[in-house]
C-alpha cells in the first residue's frame, strides 16, 4: 500500500526554490544590524553638543572699561615723559624725575589690568577700577588748584573719574559682573548667569 506523503508536508516559511538551507532566515535592515553591536541604551546616533550661551557685555560696562584704560594710558605717557626729562637732564632733580616716572608707569598697571578684566566680565576687576577713580579725584583737585596750565587737565581728569565711578556702580554693571549687592539674593544680582542656572533647574 503506497501513502501519499505530498499532502502531509508542512509548508515552512522561507523555504522554496532555495531549498532548506535558507529556512527560517529573516532579513533585517542595515541600520538595525549595526545598532545590534552597541550595548543596551547606547545608539549609533551622536548626541548634539550643547552650545554655551554667550553673555552679552552691557554698553555701560564697555564705556567704563574704556575710561579706565584711558586713565592707565595717561599714566604711562606721563611716566615716560618724566623719565625722558630725568634721563636727558632737563629736570631740576634727575633722580626725583626718574623715580616719579617709574612710579607712574607701575601705577598704570592697576587701571590697565582693571580695564582688561572689565572687558572680560571678571568680577574682581571692579575693585581696582573703583580704587583708581578714588585716587584720581584728589589728583584732579590738586591740578585745579595749580597754575592755569594744569587746570584743563584737572577738569578732564575729574570728569573722567566721576563718569567712570557712576558707570562702575550702576546696577547693570554689577549684574553683568556677577557682583552681589547688599540685601539682595545671589541669583538676583548675577544677571544672565543666574538666568542660565534657573533654566537648568526647570
Amino acid at each position: 500500500m503506497t501513502l501519499d506523503t505530498g499532502a502531509a508536508r508542512a509548508t515552512v516559511p522561507g523555504s522554496g526554490a532555495h531549498g532548506t538551507g535558507h529556512r527560517g532566515r529573516t532579513h533585517r535592515p542595515l541600520g538595525a544590524s549595526r545598532a545590534a553591536g552597541y550595548p543596551s541604551g547606547v545608539t549609533s546616533e551622536q548626541t548634539p553638543e550643547t552650545v554655551p550661551t554667550v553673555v552679552e557685555r552691557p554698553r555701560r560696562l564697555t564705556y567704563a572699561a574704556v575710561l579706565v584704560a584711558l586713565e592707565g594710558l595717561a599714566l604711562v605717557v606721563a611716566g615716560v615723559w618724566m623719565l625722558v626729562l630725568g634721563i636727558a637732564g632737563e629736570a631740576g632733580d634727575r633722580q626725583q624725575a626718574v623715580t616719579g616716572g617709574v612710579t607712574l608707569v607701575v601705577l598704570a598697571l592697576l587701571p590697565l589690568l582693571a580695564a582688561r578684566g572689565l572687558l572680560a566680565l571678571r568680577s574682581w576687576s571692579r575693585g581696582p577700577a573703583v580704587i583708581t577713580q578714588i585716587m584720581a579725584l584728589p589728583v584732579a583737585y590738586n591740578l585745579l588748584q595749580a597754575d592755569s596750565v594744569a587746570v584743563p587737565a584737572g577738569i578732564v581728569l575729574g570728569v573722567v573719574a566721576i563718569a567712570a565711578l557712576v558707570l562702575l556702580i550702576h546696577r547693570e554693571t554689577t549684574r553683568a559682573l556677577g557682583i552681589r549687592g547688599p540685601g539682595r539674593g545671589r541669583d538676583e544680582d548675577e544677571g544672565p548667569a543666574a538666568d542660565q542656572r534657573a533654566a537648568r533647574r526647570k
